[in-house]
């Protein structure tokens, strides 16, 4: 009875000690994640395109900055409404905003209107990539969902290369806001599953 006493506390031991060298290394990553998200956005190269991942503040509005300071010849912005239109886009932006752009910018323009996710969005950005013979592109999303959005699309389009540009949504204003902590958890536990391949695989087998 002692030894399976003694066998019982040590296995108990054991799994304390797991559980907390996973909170740790879990909490390590989760710093990184939200340093590398309050990361200020550089200048990205010039490119054949630029791709705008709907689903947050700015991403729109700084894809169409790009686009019109000569950073890429065109632009898709993906996963918007199916019935939306570039008026209706041209819209919802800010009025300051849209008074500065060329009137003849948004023939450089395209709306994706498939995607519902970040995996959608890279099918999406794949199909366009190949469609007009793209071989670099500007990413453009919030930065806390820049790493997952590039990792998605680099294994859709492995020989094109990928330039981050991370915008900072409210969210990234305030960090330290319980409501923006719990959104970059969320996002965080996203990045990993997809790291390990999980997200992709999740999505196929709700297909099949």
């Amino acid at each position: 009875m002692k030894q399976d006493d003694g066998a019982a506390r040590r296995f108990l031991l054991g799994t304390l000690a797991g559980l907390l060298g996973c909170m740790v290394l879990w909490g390590a990553g989760f710093a990184w994640f939200v340093n590398d998200a309050l990361t200020s956005p550089v200048r990205p190269p010039v490119a054949d395109g630029i791709v705008a991942l709907t689903g947050g503040q700015g991403r729109i509005e700084a894809s169409l900055r790009l686009l019109a300071q000569g950073q890429a010849r065109q632009l898709l912005i993906s996963g918007v409404a199916p019935h939306a239109t570039t008026a209706t886009v041209a819209g919802a932006l800010q009025p300051d905003l849209a008074a500065r752009l060329p009137a003849g910018l948004w023939h450089q323009v395209t709306l994706g209107r498939h995607a519902t996710s970040t995996i959608g969005n890279a099918d999406e950005t794949a199909q366009w990539a190949r469609d007009n013979g793209l071989h670099s592109l500007i990413v453009v999303t919030a930065g806390y969902h820049i790493r997952r959005a590039i990792m998605e699309i680099h294994r859709t389009l492995p020989d094109v290369a990928l330039y981050p540009y991370a915008v900072h949504p409210p969210a990234l204003q305030s960090p330290l806001r319980g409501s923006s902590l719990r959104l970059m958890a969320t996002e965080y536990d996203k990045w990993l599953m997809a790291s390990l391949g999980l997200a992709r695989n999740m999505t196929t087998r709700a297909q099949n």
